[in-house]
């Protein structure tokens, strides 16, 4: 999943960063607020982390032109301004969440997970095809009982997969929400994750569940 941070605090937006990407998630940042158009015009967020004093343009602003265009990414106000009418005006102007700052790591990472939830229609950090189970909370996969052993990006693509269930996605469309902008690869390294991703499920035994459509892409389907 792919997600998007504006915090002006270098700091803050370093460790913030760090800590998303040790929990397998995409990560692109910026530290003003009139940077913010052009990620959310070249790539498809899960979720945008937004600080509302920011240089260019206020995280409010933001706020108001993604909404005002139809831009239903799920937002999360990460800021310093803790007053119930800094609040209220947050959450009016379109924010799903809003955490004041000082905050618990572990916090973000729960309210980040609860709105990739609300973004992916699932109830539930524990999503699960066939005999297939995966923890989002624990990054534990099992199959038919058993523990299958990911790797980072492994796990994030198979985590898409699971979050579009039955939907065909093409190379591009998946490619798009495991790597930022600074990912430099080969052409075909979706294709290999897929197939590594095949050998280490089929080996736990079971229905065979992600399937390649021909000049599509990949679905995962269960009952075929």
């Amino acid at each position: 999943m792919r997600i998007l941070v504006v915090e002006d605090n270098a700091r803050l937006n370093e460790l913030v960063v760090k800590k998303l990407e040790s929990e397998n998630y995409s990560v692109d940042a910026c530290m003003r607020g009139d940077e913010t158009a052009d990620y959310l015009a070249c790539a498809e967020y899960d979720v945008l982390i937004l600080d509302i004093m920011l240089p260019g343009t206020s995280g409010l602003d933001v706020l108001r032109a993604m909404r005002a265009k139809g831009d239903r990414t799920p937002v999360l106000l990460l800021t310093a301004r803790d007053s119930v009418g800094d609040r209220v005006s947050g959450l009016d102007a379109g924010a799903d969440d809003y955490l004041v700052k000082p905050f618990a790591f572990d916090e973000l990472m729960a309210r980040v997970r609860a709105l990739i939830r609300r973004g992916t229609n699932t109830a539930s950090d524990v999503l699960t095809a066939a005999d297939l189970a995966m923890d989002c909370a624990s990054r534990r996969v099992t199959r038919g009982g058993h523990e299958i052993a990911l790797s980072s990006r492994e796990f994030a693509i198979l985590e898409y997969l699971l979050r579009n269930k039955g939907i065909v996605l093409s190379r591009h469309t998946i490619g798009g929400h495991i790597w930022n902008y600074g990912y430099e690869g080969e052409s075909n390294i979706i294709d290999v994750y897929i197939r590594n991703l095949r050998r280490k499920m089929d080996s736990a035994g079971g229905e065979k569940l992600i399937h390649t459509v021909r000049g599509a892409g990949y679905v995962l389907r269960e009952g075929v």
